[in-house]
């Protein structure tokens, strides 16, 4: 799959435009825990060809809680924050998996703003999507209680994984969850006393999957 087939709007480009971008791309192979953003740089737009990436904001005492993830053929738009002057918050982008991604320059993507309908629609398009994840999350926060929220995140990295022999930690959970890891043990040895997990070192097993996302809901 080559950058062409993955840009959701490379064909209501003109020629002009579409040959500007492509001399302007640069391709990365980004390996598994690097840090591709953490507010302080505009690194440009994120287009992902394979892997994983993870969205998150960190708070002043040093917990995390991950905003959404990126995946194979998703566009990480926070990550050129410096095109956006309404933004006035601090996001970090980290790479769970081996990846790789296309950058679009930042000065390149703002010039097509400025000179595509297409590309600014898209762009604001791409944005309320962004933030309606983040408010879904500020809502799951609010209102679910963390056994219900921590039996999503399960359920969804079965599917993420497609494996029930999830090789994750009690702290990694945490940071996504936003939560204390000592907190994320104790309802895991709960749903361990519940039979829906199996939990050993380094791993959850789950044992109940259907059990698990009933809790979720």
């Amino acid at each position: 799959m080559n950058f062409k087939e993955c840009f959701p709007i490379w064909d209501k480009l003109t020629p002009e435009q579409q040959n500007k971008i492509s001399k302007a791309i640069v391709y990365r192979h980004i390996e598994k825990g690097t840090m591709l953003y953490n507010g302080l740089d505009c690194t440009g737009l994120l287009l992902i060809k394979t892997g994983q990436l993870r969205a998150y904001i960190l708070s002043d005492e040093g917990r995390e809680i991950t905003l959404y993830r990126l995946l194979d053929g998703d566009i990480c738009l926070f990550s050129a924050s410096c095109i956006m002057n309404s933004l006035q918050f601090t996001i970090n982008i980290v790479s769970e998996k081996n990846s790789e991604v296309w950058v679009i320059p930042p000065d390149v993507y703002k010039n097509l703003m400025e000179n595509s309908a297409a590309v600014a629609n898209y762009t604001n398009e791409l944005m309320a999507s962004r933030f309606s994840e983040v408010m879904w999350l500020i809502e799951q926060i609010m209102w679910k209680s963390l056994d219900k929220r921590l039996a999503a995140f399960l359920v969804e990295e079965t599917s993420l994984e497609n494996t029930t022999s999830l090789k994750i930690t009690h702290e990694i959970i945490a940071n996504h969850l936003g939560s204390a890891r000592e907190v994320v043990t104790r309802m895991l040895r709960y749903f361990q006393n519940e039979g829906i997990v199996k939990l050993t070192r380094g791993t959850v097993e789950i044992l109940d999957l259907q059990k698990l996302k009933q809790l979720s809901i």
